[in-house]
């Protein structure tokens, strides 16, 4: 079998993967307001300005503040801490990011040169500011095993389809919807928003993650670029 008769199977067959827990909105609870100075002698107390807290704690510090997604609050159990979990996430580039994340070893392996030593973009991704659809595990699960390995064997292919999952520069949920060209130089479509965005087709199971450099939205589907479609 061919890449390019493979290649419309890929998406057809990992379009109907199942939702899974990919991150939480629920992390960084309990967080102790700071402490606040205490008037000098002589001086009154400055007046209210709104910004105390009353325990909720500074949620634009907060990497999941601002997730969407419907598995969005399911990863805290699976990850509630470390370098996998969306604090952890928050403190690295983003190949080094998505190593840590338990739901991307396969994508991991894609771009690190693991899958094919001729496609190794890890230094690219952590090399600028981007925003990455990232296909879980189970979307990969779910393309026959030769056709992924015809895929892994094709270098060109593989750096399309991989590509095709990254835009330039960092959007945020409020902002990811519409058409954006990808890196492989083909568009993407993100359309519906809140916990029912979609790109190109696929769920987003868990969007808004931050890395160092860029903005992740966890995918049920591996997408593919509309040049790489079966012709008739």
């Amino acid at each position: 079998m061919t890449t390019r008769t493979m290649l419309p199977r890929l998406g057809a067959l990992a379009a109907t993967v199942a939702l899974m827990s990919a991150c939480s909105g629920g992390m960084g609870e309990d967080a102790s307001p700071a402490a606040e100075d205490q008037p000098a002698a002589g001086q009154e107390e400055p007046a209210d300005s709104g910004m105390a807290s009353d325990g909720g704690g500074d949620m634009a510090a907060d990497p999941a503040a601002d997730l969407v997604g419907a598995g969005r609050a399911d990863y805290a159990a699976m990850v509630p801490d470390g370098a996998g979990s969306v604090e952890g996430m928050a403190q690295d580039p983003v190949s080094v990011a998505a190593s840590n994340n338990p739901m991307l070893t396969t994508l991991t392996s894609a771009v690190s040169g693991e899958l094919n030593p001729e496609v190794d973009l890890a230094d690219t991704l952590d090399g600028d500011e981007f925003t990455v659809f990232a296909p879980v595990d189970d979307a990969f699960a779910a393309i026959p095993e030769e056709d992924l390995s015809a895929l892994a064997e094709d270098s060109d292919a593989l750096s399309g389809v991989l590509t095709y999952h990254v835009v330039p520069g960092q959007l945020s949920p409020d902002e990811i919807a519409g058409t954006h060209t990808t890196v492989q130089g083909e568009e993407v479509e993100v359309t519906g928003e809140g916990d029912e965005l979609m790109v190109d087709g696929a769920t987003v199971i868990c969007g808004g993650v931050t890395t160092q450099n860029a903005t992740v939205y966890l995918i049920d589907t591996v997408l593919m670029p509309p040049s790489m479609a079966e012709q008739d």
